[in-house]
């Protein structure tokens, strides 16, 4: 093959996670049309016992899957929640007590050991333990009470795409289950993504504009906090460019002052409280000259230097995070490719992780 011939479809870099991100809508559309009853179901079924808390256990891109979760919870439920240290109890040996408290773990594969062992020894301690998986067959669905099926479908590339979306939408089923709602306010979410992803060009432009870029800060808060975390795993993972993600509210804490006009900040701007909250930390990140790009809406993408316009009308707060990652998705696929490198393929990583 001359350097001049393309290179095959089959060979070309970023394939995969290419292919995986345009499959989004369709996954989205699944679950809402097959696995909603099952969500459903099992949410009744553990409303039905009235935990008392929730201690949600992840790692990784399902790790910001559960901060989501988090969210979700305490604000449409008022459940007190918690990220879990998985450590206390595989490594030192804890024994808490857990009677009357929800164990939600989120896993792509359903297989590091210590996901299946924490959740193990959660259910011992008494726990109601829920499994958040793309696996039914899985060691971690099976040491778990319930399990709900994300339904994304085999995911072949090493970074995350379908199965985060997926995630989220499956847990705010759920969080709608037990608060006896019908999630039918996320019918919208299919089209929207596909219009997302039929945008990718736009993606393609602001990634040649930060492609030489040697370091990233992304911030948001409330909903979009865990989009900002995901976000900066995918660029991390994919291009190696070092990503600091912060809550807005922590950016003002200190690590403000390595914001400069050369690195660009990454602002994810939902509409609606959480967007709100983020005001401030926009107006000094611009008082400071910073090359801030926004995704969100369009009267504050317009005050950035670059950004990515959402669709927000008839989009709950809650639900935006589904489709805010999505050109994030793109931008750290587009960057990777014309870096030189395959996102397919990022050095030192499994598709499973196991921890212990």
């Amino acid at each position: 093959m001359s350097a001049s011939t393309p290179a095959p479809q089959s060979e070309r870099p970023g394939r995969i996670m290419s292919g995986e991100m345009a499959e989004q809508p369709a996954v989205l559309r699944r679950i809402l049309d097959k696995g909603a009853p099952r969500i459903r179901a099992v949410a009744g079924e553990i409303s039905a016992r009235k935990p008392r808390f929730v201690l949600l256990t992840a790692r990784g891109t399902s790790d910001n899957a559960a901060l989501y979760a988090k969210y979700l919870l305490e604000i449409q439920l008022g459940l007190p929640c918690g990220l879990a240290s998985m450590s206390t109890t595989t490594a030192y040996g804890a024994k808490p007590d857990l009677r009357d408290v929800l164990v939600i773990t989120v896993s792509q594969s359903g297989g590091s050991p210590d996901l299946v062992a924490s959740t193990q020894a959660a259910r011992e301690a008494g726990a109601i333990t829920l499994a958040v998986t793309n696996n039914p067959d899985s060691p971690l669905a099976a040491v778990s009470e319930f399990h709900i099926d994300i339904l994304a479908g085999p995911e072949k590339a090493l970074p995350a795409t379908k199965t985060y979306t997926a995630s989220l939408l499956a847990l705010y089923l759920f969080v709608e289950g037990l608060r006896g709602g019908d999630g039918a306010a996320a019918r919208v979410l299919p089209e929207l993504a596909a219009g997302l992803l039929a945008r990718q060009a736009e993606i393609k432009q602001l990634a040649s504009r930060y492609r030489f870029a040697e370091r990233m800060v992304i911030t948001s808060r409330g909903y979009g906090y865990p989009t900002a975390k995901e976000a900066a795993l995918k660029l991390m993972e994919t291009s190696y460019i070092p990503a600091l993600s912060y809550s807005g509210a922590d950016l003002l804490h200190g690590p403000l002052a390595m914001v400069d006009n050369i690195s660009p900040v990454i602002a994810v701007v939902t509409d609606g409280k959480g967007g709100a909250a983020l005001q401030p930390v926009l107006d000094r990140l611009r008082g400071r000259g910073a090359d801030l790009v926004v995704v969100g809406p369009k009267a504050q993408v317009e005050q950035a230097s670059a950004g990515f316009v959402l669709p927000s009308e008839g989009v709950r707060e809650e639900l935006q995070p589904i489709l805010e990652i999505i050109p994030l998705q793109l931008l750290a696929y587009e960057v990777t490719i014309a870096r030189g490198q395959d996102p397919d393929a990022p050095r030192a990583l499994a598709k499973v992780t196991e921890t212990h």
